[in-house]
């Protein structure tokens, strides 16, 4: 039996009790904040993810596979999401716990993939996972967290707490023609 078939179904990727109890609280009525499943493939992760950028096309197996991956490195990896009423998907976020040398061998939270669906934008989904998130890095012993945004969504994450340090860069390699080298 593969890691896959094992996973397949109501397994949640990290321990929801790293969740604080004020982010529940502070959702609309009939919502809910939780760790990513092993079915939410069905519950349209995907789709809300398509909001942020290029999903591609990706089987239940491929994903199923990500989760195992994820669920195996559970202390690096947590995806959290929040479903409506009808117990679908309406936004999903992530954060990366990276191990480094500086810093007595700390930990940094990479905050990834803030993605709200469409219809679900202004009821505050957003700031709901950047504070869950957030509050799971600490819970890890990150000594920060950190994220990439454009231009445009600096304000909002400056209502979440966050503030302008430093520059992005990126090399995308489908892009270049090896001129890094």
């Amino acid at each position: 039996m593969s890691a896959v078939e094992v996973l397949d179904g109501e397994v949640a990727l990290f321990d929801q009790s790293l969740i604080p109890a004020s982010v529940f609280e502070a959702l609309p009525k009939d919502y809910n904040i939780r760790a990513l499943m092993a079915d939410d493939y069905e519950r349209g992760v995907l789709e809300v993810l398509k909001v942020l950028t290029t999903v591609g096309d990706i089987s239940k197996e491929q994903f199923l596979e990500q989760f195992a991956y994820w669920h195996k490195h559970n202390d690096e990896y947590f995806v959290v999401v929040i479903t409506n009423e009808s117990d679908a998907v309406v936004a999903v976020g992530s954060i990366v716990v990276e191990r480094k040398l500086i810093h007595q061998c700390g930990k940094v939270g990479h905050i990834e993939d803030i993605a709200v669906d469409r219809s679900q934008q202004g009821k505050k989904l957003g700031l709901r996972l950047i504070h869950a998130l957030t509050d799971i890095g600490h819970s890890q012993g990150a000594y920060k967290v950190i994220l990439d945004c454009s231009e445009h969504n600096v304000p909002f994450y400056e209502k979440c707490g966050y503030a302008k340090a430093g520059v992005q860069m990126s090399l995308k390699f489908q892009e270049q023609k090896k001129s890094y080298l």
